[in-house]
């Protein structure tokens, strides 16, 4: 396969191209040169593409993404990160698992005003308790 330029990848990996430059800017991707003004990429930049899309799906930086590649820009990704990271998603999971059966609740319950419920007075105290992460922020 032929070098690609920066509108075919964009296209094939359904970025826009200001997200591959800014991935360049970041070190994550590198082209191997230009034709005219054009970024020419090796193909194999969709599969890294496809690599930090799935970091970022799981929740990784970044910063933390491209600590994951090889100074020659081979996957090097550290089993430890990875187990780390599927114990912090397994305890995201169960945050809101809990969140949405409150909100659930909260939603059905019988109470005159939500403020009066006291299930949903523990969501608002739990949202408010110091070092609590509130979903969305």
């Amino acid at each position: 396969m032929t070098e690609l330029d920066i509108a075919e990848v964009a296209q094939r990996a359904g970025l826009p191209a200001s997200t591959l430059r800014f991935y360049e800017e970041k070190g994550l991707i590198a082209p191997t040169g230009r034709r005219g003004l054009r970024r020419q990429y090796d193909p194999g930049v969709l599969e890294r593409l496809a690599l930090i899309a799935l970091g970022r799906t799981a929740g990784f930086s970044l910063d933390e993404i491209a600590r994951m590649f090889a100074p020659d820009g081979r996957p090097r990704i550290d089993r430890r990160v990875l187990t780390d990271k599927a114990e912090e998603l397994d305890r995201r999971i169960r945050e809101l698992g809990a969140l949405r059966d409150s909100l659930r609740h909260a939603a059905a319950c019988p109470a005159p005003s939500h403020l009066q419920c006291p299930t949903f007075r523990r969501l608002l105290a739990e949202a408010t308790a110091p070092g609590r992460r509130v979903p969305g922020r």
